[in-house]
């Protein structure tokens, strides 16, 4: 087991929630201010000790998982026993077939017309050696890879601003766990879900900070399964909300590139649909996040109360806009406040006042500042200390 610093430890030692570990260092929500703020004032956080915790955060999942994660050949966390193709031929899978693969489904998100497949791999096969034998049939053979949130929760009590109402008819989707508001429409894409989280219930009331009065759709990709947050729930659910013409959706969640789900970001994008993504909380000098890093999704990082880059905050290929990520506070699925910390807290303003008020407006909006990207963004969305 990895050992950290005691205020490392600190900052990452919480109790897992109900369905995976939230990333580094989610916790610092629920320290003293004078701790936070001392945190807060470290700027150069060792990069070896960030990826250490980000490795115990993959390392924890896969040990409480009951087998069912597992890690790939990148060392990922990704659902045990399964490859997935995307767009397979028949004879890509014939061939795997033959080495010993089931086809456990195969279908398309059809709003999108991407087909998938999903393969069981050979009996007594590691994950990590299936995925070899796989890419010799077919060159899009993945890892079903675990994204994580991007943020936490901890005991807190804030007031919220309130902006101007949303145009009538706006619709957003955020693509998290399930929400404990009964206001909002809920699909599942695991099993046991919808089941109210305390993570997409707090996205799902900041997107109404951004963009009052607008209907939510919450897709939950979690539900009461160790192995939720795979990247195909999370293209089946951008498939859902492309068929319900939902044209704004946030993801508050991270992980690494896949195949399958780079191919139905594009479709949607295709379709018209605005696809805004958190960084991630694994430090700057971390692989880049995705879905964040594809082209064209509005990657966000968050500021804390002073509008200072978060510490933690992660990197994606490009940076688009920055928003509040701490010092304030959201309600968990219960309806308590709770002060939250992380970017998966500032993407869905940013994904609300970009469908309430559009790109050129937002842009408008947007303070200039080092590390922003095109601008700070709904800094009075929520009352921050």
């Amino acid at each position: 087991m990895i050992r950290f610093p005691p205020l490392l430890a600190l900052m990452i030692a919480a109790p897992a929630g109900a369905q995976l570990l939230p990333s580094l260092p989610a916790p610092v929500a629920g320290l003293p201010d004078r701790i936070r703020g001392a945190v807060d004032r470290v700027v150069e956080t060792p990069q070896r000790l960030v990826e250490a915790a980000r490795l115990d955060r993959v390392l924890r999942l896969v040990r409480d998982s009951g087998g069912r994660v597992v890690r790939d050949d990148l060392g990922n966390a990704a659902r045990a026993g399964e490859v997935v193709l995307t767009d397979p031929s028949d004879a890509e899978i014939a061939a795997l077939e033959r080495e010993g693969f089931r086809t456990i489904e195969r279908t398309s998100i059809e709003e999108l017309g991407v087909g998938y497949a999903r393969m069981a791999v050979p009996q007594g096969v590691r994950l990590d050696r299936a995925l070899a034998r796989a890419r010799r049939q077919a060159a899009d053979a993945a890892a079903d890879v675990i994204h994580f949130e991007s943020g936490g929760m901890a005991g807190g009590v804030a007031m919220a601003m309130q902006m101007p109402p949303a145009p009538a008819g706006t619709t957003i989707g955020i693509i998290d766990g399930g929400v404990g508001d009964a206001g909002v429409r809920q699909m599942g894409f695991a099993s046991g879900a919808p089941r109210a989280s305390d993570h997409g219930s707090a996205v799902a009331w900041l997107v109404r900070r951004g963009a009052p009065g607008a209907r939510v759709l919450a897709a939950d990709v979690y539900g009461q399964d160790p192995a939720g947050g795979g990247a195909v729930a999370i293209a089946r659910a951008i498939g859902w909300l492309a068929k319900e013409r939902v044209a704004t959706v946030s993801i508050s969640l991270v992980g690494p590139p896949n195949p399958l789900l780079a191919r139905v970001v594009a479709a949607a994008q295709g379709k018209g649909m605005t696809i805004v993504a958190a960084v991630g909380n694994d430090g700057p000098t971390a692989p880049p996040a995705y879905p964040a890093s594809y082209p064209g999704v509005i990657a966000v990082t968050g500021v804390d109360a002073r509008d200072r880059v978060l510490i933690e905050a992660g990197r994606a290929s490009h940076l688009d806009y920055a928003a509040p990520g701490a010092g304030f506070a959201a309600p968990d699925a219960a309806g308590r406040m709770k002060t939250v910390r992380g970017t998966s807290f500032a993407a869905p303003m940013v994904a609300a006042r970009l469908a309430a008020a559009g790109r050129a407006t937002v842009d408008r909006e947007a303070r200039k500042g080092r590390g922003y990207g095109r601008g700070l963004v709904c800094a009075d969305c929520v009352t921050r200390r």
